[in-house]
């Protein structure tokens, strides 16, 4: 049975000719925007193109965890559609320029924060969402909102019932959780056009959207606010400003408003308008969208069930929400330090969670896009031109700083092996002047060879030093290519210093204090300040630059045993998991990054039948195709590229070596569809639920017995096939 949203899709299909959308036999019709929106996944069901700028989506109106993207599918509310939100994230910020349509029958307000705020109910029964477009009937209103979008103009559709009080209303005023405005402006140009901005602080500590909307009617009137104040001019100033826009409307009329953004300026956000959406067509808005979502997610055409398909589909999809589209079509944009900047020749893209997305989205993206991680690249070289260093976790033109480690160096070694084209002097000068920086304990981790102990807040001691060490690595590795004899062998040596932290007597990498003593006191299982959302256990496995030395310290016998009791030893009933603490096998939390990879170290002990065990077993019990079906935060694309590449077989266990560690797929064929014009297959004979042992492995119809694959040879086209079977 399909789901929900692809269900609306067939309805309105039949009951909506006119727009068209022809869900049977498209890879969209299996894509399911609510999956994610309840539980902890943290997503959006709204409008958004891939990459876009603009994220078009409804938010319910209330702030809190569960809302961090805006909506959040037990409520039952609407209070508005706003045109930037995060997908699958932990930080509550955006939220940007919030259009509400009303009319005489709107009563009722959510006052969290003591502003007035309207809202409609709402039923899932009367709501629908496909990939670029998203629809809802507001009850309390009996007005039938629709939304869609190009990569930087969002598009609404508006249908209203007879009434002399119809009005739309843009509120920049409006915010949630950690974002508050601290600077907007509304300017009425003429009696259908607005522009302005809105600044505000949250977790980006600065952020500028500019927009310039248009009305396919004329207002009878406007009145401007700011705050509570309404005013008698044309434009309005202030932390909170506010239109009310008239429109007496007849049964069933139609009101369309098209918004642009810029991160730049109001001119930037009329040059995005009139370039990507002139027009006032919004079914052909919606094919268009439809279109775009049809190719990228065809990249990948799957052979498996009904529900295989929805799930694989929808975190397809999912991957293709972020990074986000920063410069205007002229390529400006507001850079991270905090003045305008054009983009020469790329896309200037932004919203890099890298300590989640260098591990598996990444390296999916140098097989799907890599014109896309070109840009990318191009957009870290920015960030350090502005700022002197690669991003750490950037969003809406700023450093958040969010996280650990230097995470844009391994995206970018990755790439640099893969071919990809860059600046490669600029790239590696910038990769090592962001690993000799002096914030973040990386002065103490250099002269220490470890990051230690702190006892006061998120001090994240071993993690930040295991993650430093494989970034480091990374930085060997292209100092090496790039003949750097001297760095090469510096960093080489800082990539090994995991080693620091090893404990031979519990057999874990610990704490230490300044003097090289091991924090007293160790439970492996325990989350302390230590470790970055994760305990002992989790960490442990973080490696993947020398898995052969890592096993060979441990010792072999002991390395099996621990990741044996790694996905058998469950937390007690007593013990008090964080939030982040999900998607639990053993002590295996598949809803957090750190455990991604760690199925995969069966391969390295010459146990591969427990990796087909593992990776099965991870694939069904944490990925549904309902709203709840992620166990963690989706946290853009990294959960989903982990699905993605699982299904298929293939993994980046070290993330910038270019091998793909193999497991048996889950699905019965994949096609991928490279950029190169080549086509590689990954197909599985005897595909069943019991099934998924591995008998034998061709590649090219010549027996492969590699437990892994590079890059280079999938990029070449092929087929590779697996025979799988009950037997180990």
């Amino acid at each position: 049975m399909r789901l929900l949203a692809t269900c609306w899709a067939m309805i309105c299909l039949f009951a909506c000719s006119e727009k068209n959308v022809e869900s049977e036999n498209k890879l969209t019709g299996y894509v399911n925007t609510f999956v994610g929106t309840d539980g902890p996944g943290n997503t959006y069901p709204g409008a958004v193109a891939p990459f876009g700028m603009v994220q078009l989506s409804p938010d319910n109106g209330l702030p809190g965890w569960d809302r961090i993207a805006g909506y959040f599918w037990p409520d039952s509310t609407i209070a508005g559609f706003s045109h930037t939100h995060l997908s699958g994230t932990g930080a509550g910020d955006l939220y940007d320029l919030l259009f509400m349509p009303m009319n005489s029958r709107f009563t009722e307000s959510l006052t969290p924060e003591g502003d007035y705020r309207p809202y409609s109910k709402f039923s899932h029964d009367r709501e629908e969402a496909s990939p670029g477009y998203y629809k809802v009937d507001l009850l309390s209103s009996g007005i039938v909102a629709e939304l869609t979008a190009t990569k930087r103009v969002g598009f609404h559709r508006y249908t209203f019932p007879e009434d002399e009080k119809s009005k739309i209303i843009l509120d920049l005023g409006f915010r949630m959780n950690w974002d508050s405005p601290y600077a907007t402006q509304i300017t009425i140009e003429n009696d259908s056009t607005i522009s302005g901005y809105r600044k505000s602080s949250g977790w980006a500590k600065d952020q500028h959207v500019y927009f310039a909307a248009k009305f396919s009617k004329a207002f009878k009137s406007a009145d401007l606010f700011e705050a509570d104040t309404r005013s008698e001019e044309s434009e309005v100033n202030g932390a909170k400003t506010k239109i009310v826009a008239r429109f007496p409307t007849t049964e069933k009329e139609q009101i369309l408003v098209k918004v642009a953004l810029s991160s730049a300026s109001v001119e930037g956000a009329k040059k995005n308008l009139k370039a990507e959406l002139p027009a006032w067509d919004f079914d052909a808005a919606v094919k268009s969208a439809d279109r775009e979502w049809e190719k990228v997610l065809s990249q990948i055409e799957i052979t498996g069930s009904e529900v295989q398909k929805e799930i694989f589909y929808t975190n397809l999809y999912h991957l293709y929400l972020t990074p986000s589209l920063l410069s205007d079509v002229d390529g400006m944009h507001k850079g991270a330090d905090g003045k305008n900047h054009k983009a020469e020749g790329f896309d200037r893209y932004d919203t890099f969670s890298l300590w989640d997305t260098y591990r598996t989205a990444h390296p999916l993206y140098t097989i799907l896009c890599p014109d896309k991680v070109e840009d990318f690249i191009k957009s870290f070289l920015a960030h350090y031109d502005e700022t002197g260093l690669l991003p750490v976790w950037s969003l809406a033109g700023n450093e958040t700083n969010m996280m650990i480690g230097y995470h844009a160096v391994p995206v970018i070694v990755d790439a640099y092996f893969k071919g990809i084209e860059m600046d490669a002097e600029k790239a590696y000068t910038a990769c090592k002047e962001s690993a000799m920086e002096k914030g973040r304990q990386i002065d103490e981790y250099m002269k220490l060879g470890y990051v230690p102990a702190d006892a006061e807040g998120e001090n994240w001691s071993v993690s930040k030093t295991l993650e430093y060490a494989y970034d480091d690595w990374c930085i060997a590795q292209f100092a090496k290519a790039l003949n750097k004899k001297d760095d090469y062998q510096y960093f080489l040596k800082r990539g090994e210093n995991w080693k620091n932290l090893y404990d031979p007597k519990s057999t874990f990498f610990r704490p230490k204090d300044e003097h090289g003593n091991f924090i007293p006191d160790f439970a492996a299982k325990d989350y302390t300040n230590y470790y970055c959302e994760s305990n002992a256990w989790q960490y442990f496995w973080y490696v993947p630059q020398d898995i052969p030395e890592f096993i060979a310290t441990v010792g072999k016998d002991k390395f099996t045993a621990k990741l044996d009791s790694m996905f058998t030893y469950y937390p007690a009933t007593t013990d008090d998991l964080p939030i982040f603490s999900t998607g639990m096998i053993g002590q295996y939390a598949h809803g957090n990054e750190p455990s991604h990879h760690v199925a995969y170290l069966f391969n390295h002990i010459g146990q591969p039948e427990k990796t087909q065990e593992m990776v099965r077993r991870i694939i069904t019990s944490q990925y549904t195709n309902k709203p709840d079906g992620y166990c963690g935060n989706e946290d853009c694309g990294q959960m989903s590229a982990w699905l993605v590449m699982s299904s298929l077989g293939i993994y980046p266990t070290n993330p910038a070596n270019g091998i793909y560690d193999l497991t048996s797929p889950s699905v019965s064929k994949g096609v991928i569809h490279l950029p190169n014009g080549k086509i590689f297959t990954i197909s599985a004979e005897n595909q069943g639920e019991q099934n998924h042992y591995i008998q034998a492995v061709y590649l090219n119809g010549e027996e492969y017995k590699e437990l892994t694959i590079t890059h280079q040879q999938l990029m070449k086209g092929g087929e590779l096939k697996f025979v799988l079977g009950a037997k180990k």
